[in-house]
């Protein structure tokens, strides 16, 4: 064996002629295109121009778990725009060097032994034979979009060339990742095998038969499939597809735009020329705003919550074994199901059996689906459904070492179902409850060992939504916060760890963004207008359509509980001017949300939802509607769930940016291009955030004032 450069990548040629580069980044859990890596592949090209003469072949594969991980975000990440030419030259060079291996003339094969994604199956593409170990772990493609970027590392260029542009483009534009069967039918793959061993010895196979390899588009012949841009039925589907993308991005994310625009520019010109127009396209993504905002939240922050930043030091991990659902609604059955799809005993109890049974079909037709689709089997399916137990009786709950109330947000009724299940308990075993605003503090009231108590939100439905927010009350134990932190981690949820405060972090700031559009409504703004304005600034839904599916009356039940609770305490309740509107629709209008079939929008039986026409006559006032500005109601729905979180932050609701940022978006749906709403904060530029927030306050009252600890970053140009 010979090894080059700093052992990156291992080089070595056996007796045949064909050289094994084995990528082995040293320091590193992960292959990643750092300084490193580009220093060992360019020795590497250095040493296999001088070897050419004697080589037959070429294998590229990984001595990590994974086989190549893709760029260096931490390098990415701090490429200013005065760095840009710099990087471009940078990536074109590393371009460079794959192009040299792929061009060399003899075989060069993939051997995929664990997940290539990003730039490590860009390696894999400039490869002319792909092999890839048959192992669910193994996962292909090019997800750089979610994060704000393209696939620069000649992505975007083989993948056009590999499948023409209208099958590539969804591999591209929406980041799929796939697997190891989906790869091979789709024609990303070539070959499958069941060990690295087999997969050697039918790379080096593979090498010995065809001698002479080469890409299919570097034969003189070749021809995208599906032709190129200027082809009439390629022509036909381009001449939409901006006008979809520009509909599914609301123009917030530059990312899908720029590899649209480099996929097509690059089919009609040579290799070449489309590789350095994608590197182009790349440069501008790297050195923007949304990128840093989409890599700082999504990748380093989000990470940093899932290895635990946010959980007590110390405290040994723990793993629920049995766990008890009090309510079959929709939201303790879907605790249900991601508790026993996670391999935990679920005991799901109700006042009636009949109830629990529709609790735990839930479930069963999640998991039918999933079936159908096959993503899964009959047998792991019956497994699955024979850990949850419906029931009635509190007996069945003994032994359980977590039970999760999830019953009516009703404090009387919360204490008395906590006083009955309770003491099946196991020793130090944890009670929870969902509640999305009624104080920790306040529930555990109830309960004999409130140092066992905490809150466990879960969002709706809980088995698509990824998030759950932990809630410390004040006597809640840091061993508490540690089992209920792992029993999230367990169930393939993404924790955050707030303090007690009516609504705790998301339903407050939750409530700012639907009561910011209630309100935009009673001044006088279409309701269209006012739903477009939200989908604009990159919320996922409209706040009309949200709190219909929430239900206004719920609304009305919440707001009345919080001002009782207030008052109670010597407080004084200060109206919204979105709560008129709600209680006229509500009590005068009979509107109450979406489960009644009425609210700001009409369900018909048979059709779409639409906005119910007569919000028009009730509420708009057409000069104002008509003079709209879009930008404007775009700011406040922004700028109102960013102050908001930043009040949390000041109150010691939330003590942790990373979960402030990835809490907003993953349990609120703050508009992701931003990185959260505290960094929407940060990248706004905080005195301009500040000079801002007065602006808005002036305006439209004192819910845009600025917290005096945005002011004091302000005053010391720190941002949070």
């Amino acid at each position: 064996m010979n090894l080059i450069d700093n052992d990156s990548i291992k080089y070595d040629i056996d007796s045949k002629g064909i050289l094994t580069l084995t990528i082995d980044m040293p320091g590193q859990s992960a292959n990643t295109m750092n300084a490193d890596f580009r220093k060992a592949l360019q020795t590497t090209t250095q040493k296999i121009q001088q070897d050419k003469e004697t080589i037959t072949g070429i294998i590229i594969t990984s001595a990590k778990k994974t086989f190549f991980a893709g760029g260096d975000l931490n390098e990415i990440i701090t490429v200013s725009p005065d760095q840009a030419e710099a990087f471009f030259t940078m990536v074109q060079e590393l371009k460079q060097h794959m192009r040299f291996i792929e061009r060399l003339g003899v075989p060069v094969v993939a051997a995929i032994n664990g997940a290539a994604l990003g730039g490590g199956w860009e390696l894999c593409l400039a490869c002319h034979y792909r092999i890839a170990l048959n192992d669910k772990s193994v996962q292909l493609g090019l997800p750089e979009v979610t994060l704000g970027l393209l696939p620069g590392g000649g992505g975007i260029v083989r993948t056009v060339r590999l499948l023409g542009l209208e099958k590539a483009l969804p591999y591209l534009i929406e980041g799929k990742k796939v697997n190891v069967d989906t790869a091979l039918k789709a024609g990303l793959i070539h070959e499958t095998a069941n060990s690295t061993d087999e997969m050697l010895t039918k790379a080096k196979s593979w090498i010995s038969e065809n001698p002479k390899s080469t890409q299919p588009w570097d034969v003189k012949a070749y021809k995208i499939p599906g032709g190129t841009p200027s082809n009439p039925k390629v022509a036909q589907m381009l001449a939409i597809a901006p006008a979809m993308l520009r509909n599914k991005t609301k123009g917030c994310y530059p990312a899908p735009e720029a590899i649209l625009s480099a996929a097509v520019e690059g089919a009609q010109v040579d290799f070449d020329t489309a590789q350095s127009i994608e590197a182009r396209y790349f440069t501008e993504l790297v050195i923007g705003q949304v990128s840093k905002n989409m890599i700082g939240t999504f990748w380093f922050q989000l990470n940093d919550i899932k290895s635990g930043a946010s959980r007590p030091e110390g405290i040994e991990n723990n793993k629920i074994k049995k766990v008890g659902v009090l309510g079959a609604g929709m939201m303790g059955a879907g605790i249900a199901y991601a508790s026993a799809a996670r391999g935990i005993d679920v005991v799901l109890k109700d006042i009636s059996l009949e109830s629990a049974e529709k609790g735990k079909r839930y479930s069963e037709n999640i998991l039918c689906k999933r079936v159908s689709r096959k993503q899964l089997t009959e047998e792991k399916k019956q497994t699955i459904l024979s850990r949850i137990q419906a029931t009635i009786s509190n007996d069945d709950l003994n032994g359980c070492d977590l039970i999760i109330e999830a019953v009516f947000e009703d404090s009387s009724l919360k204490a008395k179902v906590t006083m009955e299940a309770e003491p099946k308990l196991t020793d130090n075993g944890v009670f929870a409850s969902n509640t999305s605003t009624i104080p920790i503090t306040q529930l555990a009231e109830a309960s004999s060992k409130p140092e066992n108590y905490v809150g466990l939100h879960f969002f709706s439905p809980v088995d698509k939504m990824p998030l759950v927010e932990i809630i410390a009350g004040e006597r809640t134990s840091d061993e508490t916060l540690a089992k209920a932190f792992d029993y999230v981690l367990q169930i393939n949820k993404t924790p955050i760890v707030v303090n007690d405060s009516r609504g705790f972090f998301t339903s407050r700031v939750f409530g700012t963004y639907v009561n910011e559009g209630i309100a935009m409504l009673g001044e006088g703004y279409s309701p269209a207008t006012v739903e477009n304005a939200a989908l604009l600034a990159g919320m996922p839904v409209g706040p009309l359509a949200l709190i219909d599916e929430v239900s206004l009356s719920l609304f009305i039940h919440i707001r009345d509980q919080s001002k009782n609770d207030a008052e109670s305490n010597g407080k004084i309740w200060e109206a919204h001017p979105a709560e008129s509107v709600v209680d006229a629709m509500v009590n005068t209008h009979n509107r109450k949300g979406k489960t009644a079939g009425a609210g700001f929008y009409d369900y018909p039986v048979k059709g779409k939802k639409h906005l119910w026409p007569e919000l028009e006559t009730l509420f708009v006032d057409k000069e104002i509607s008509v003079n709209a500005n879009l930008q404007k109601l775009m700011d406040r729905f922004l700028f109102i769930q960013s102050i908001e979180t930043i009040r949390c932050l000041e109150e010691n609701v939330l003590t942790s940016i990373n979960d402030a940022n990835i809490g907003s978006i993953f349990g609120i749906g703050y508009a992701p291009w931003t990185g959260g709403a505290i960094q929407f904060a940060n990248q706004y530029g905080i005195k301009k955030f500040v000079d801002k927030a007065n602006q808005l306050q002036d305006e439209y009252g004192e819910r845009f004032s600025p917290p005096s600890l945005l002011l004091d970053k302000a005053e010391k140009n720190e941002i949070f």
